[in-house]
């Protein structure tokens, strides 16, 4: 039979996952928005962002009142303490989703920019790693959460190379410098989605294996708890 504290974790994931859902949909239309400049996703997904909020609230709450009442231990204590961070972490992913809308309203009505395979290429990156770091987390499958961590470099990259063709191109150019500008802040907004996976990713390791691996290259070494 199912104890009260298991019944109440149980409530937790399925509050996460919500937030999961919500903040994956905000990402893909604040792309969408961008890439086809559609202003109603954009919209909406400015809209959105308090119903992220209040459910990260409405997490931590639950939290509390899990912590207080049944005082779980070991890996429990693990999850619960995991969930309270992915949480805040997906507020951020919903901010960042915000962020890229909001650039996409002011880009959409000027004159559309030649350079934008390059954002459309990160974006993909970004929202992969976010999709793949969901079923990690679901299943806390700490493989999985790995191959996250290694993705994180390819994000890197691309917004690197973002920059230079913005500034390159305004270069050629002094009059546009706007565009290229706010296309910059869509791109480390991108770059920020995949760090911001990466961080859930490394809490599915504290979640399984008790470690936390934070600022290490944990990723790439071997597995010391297995034998």
């Amino acid at each position: 039979m199912e104890s009260h504290l298991h019944q109440e974790i149980k409530k937790l994931k399925e509050e996460i996952m919500k937030m999961f859902t919500l903040t994956e949909r905000a990402l893909d239309h604040s792309v969408q928005s961008l890439l086809e400049r559609e202003d109603d996703l954009a919209q909406q997904v400015i809209d959105g962002d308090d119903e992220i909020n209040r459910l990260e609230v409405r997490i931590e709450n639950l939290i509390l009142n899990i912590l207080a009442r049944w005082q779980p231990v070991a890996g429990d204590l693990r999850f619960i303490l995991g969930c309270s961070r992915v949480a805040n972490e997906l507020e951020r992913l919903g901010d960042q989703a915000t962020n890229i809308s909001e650039r996409a309203l002011m880009l959409n009505q000027r004159p559309k920019l030649s350079l934008m395979n390059s954002v459309r290429s990160m974006s993909v990156v970004a929202l992969d790693m976010y999709r793949r770091v969901i079923t990690a987390f679901s299943e806390l499958d700490c493989d999985k959460a790995a191959e996250i961590c290694r993705q994180d470099n390819e994000a890197d990259y691309l917004n690197v190379k973002i920059i230079r063709e913005m500034i390159d191109y305004m270069g050629q150019d002094n009059s546009i410098v706007e565009r290229p500008v706010h296309i910059i802040i869509v791109a480390n907004s991108l770059e920020r989605v995949g760090d911001l996976a990466t961080n859930i990713a490394e809490e599915v390791f504290f979640i399984t294996r008790g470690i936390n691996v934070k600022h290490t290259t944990w990723f790439d070494a071997p597995d010391k708890s297995k034998p």
